[in-house]
């Protein structure tokens, strides 16, 4: 996949009438994919390019950054499912205060037709753009038909009772809620990161365990959870611990450590990604030892029996 920055980088030869999907995408959700589907799917019609474009950093993060929320996804994470969807390019549009300021049609401009050229562009149905987001889809459809591009909309996807967003799958996340955020996503949440050396408690008790650093901003709440986790392109059954390790750490800093099933071997410096199931329990503390063994002995008892049940 062909990755673009504006201003800076000129677009490829080789993008073709270019069929442009617009927005944030992060955790790209359902609604993310269907438009992503959409995009495909016309593209093949049309013999054209299908480009995703995107901001980097977040929005919110330049015009309010004390109120920008925590994403759901990685930069990288985020460029790994574009291309997973097929995808054959993503222009990501720098993000910066005077970018902020531009009108609408200067966006259009400059962005969509002078560095793309677009020939269609794909929106979500609440899509907003400009200066104070004063651009809507209206506007943008009357642009398109001014400078010579199509614009179309995709209405909000709903699954069950909720109309999917980022906002409440960043909500469901935070409240522990990983299983519910899941089924909106139509993925599990996942985070990324190294495996670093810890104190290897986890082996004395007989569970080693992988200690995690991650880019990934958002961490679901101090917790056990059933989990799966990938190393080497192989994914593995495992419980991951979110927070302070209570009965053996009085530091109070956050630590996630996941017992991968099955897998016994240094890890260090190895890239993984956990993919976050469900929850089992609240963190707590334990009066000793022995009985910390015990709670994860069964812990893992009650992962299996979920993973046997969803037949991961």
């Amino acid at each position: 996949m062909d990755i673009i920055h504006f201003p800076e980088d000129p677009r490829p030869a080789r993008w073709v009438s270019p069929v442009l999907a617009l927005g944030n995408f992060d955790g790209v959700h359902r609604g993310h994919r269907k438009i992503l589907d959409r995009l495909q799917r016309v593209a093949g019609e049309r013999g054209a390019t299908p480009v995703v474009m995107t901001f980097d950093p977040h929005p919110p993060r330049v015009v309010r950054p004390d109120k920008a929320p925590p994403l759901l996804m990685t930069k990288v994470q985020k460029l790994e499912a574009f291309a997973d969807a097929g995808v054959h390019g993503a222009a990501i549009v720098r993000f910066t205060h005077e970018l902020s300021r531009w009108a609408p049609e200067m966006f259009v401009r400059a962005v969509l037709v002078d560095w793309l050229h677009v020939a269609e562009v794909w929106v979500g149905a609440n899509f907003l753009f400009g200066h104070d987001r004063s651009g809507n889809f209206s506007l943008l459809r009357t642009l398109g038909a001014q400078y010579g591009f199509k614009a179309e909309k995709i209405d909000p996807v709903r699954y069950k009772d909720f109309v999917v967003s980022s906002t409440r799958i960043r909500r469901l996340v935070g409240e522990g809620r990983v299983d519910e955020a899941g089924a909106l996503l139509g993925h599990q949440y996942a985070i990324d990161g190294t495996v670093i050396k810890g104190d290897q408690r986890g082996r004395t008790l007989g569970f080693p365990t992988a200690n995690l650093c991650t880019e990934n901003e958002l961490l679901p709440p101090s917790g056990v959870y059933a989990t799966m986790t990938r190393v080497a392109h192989v994914v593995r059954a495992s419980i991951t611990n979110v927070g302070t390790r209570p009965t053996v750490d009085t530091s109070g800093r956050t630590s996630v450590e996941t017992h991968i099933f099955g897998l016994d071997r240094d890890l260090y410096g190895a890239a993984i990604r956990v993919s976050f199931i469900q929850r089992l329990r609240d963190e707590r503390a334990f009066e000793s030892l022995e009985a910390l063994r015990g709670q994860i002995t069964a812990d893992c008892q009650q992962a299996r029996l979920l993973f046997d049940r969803l037949s991961l």
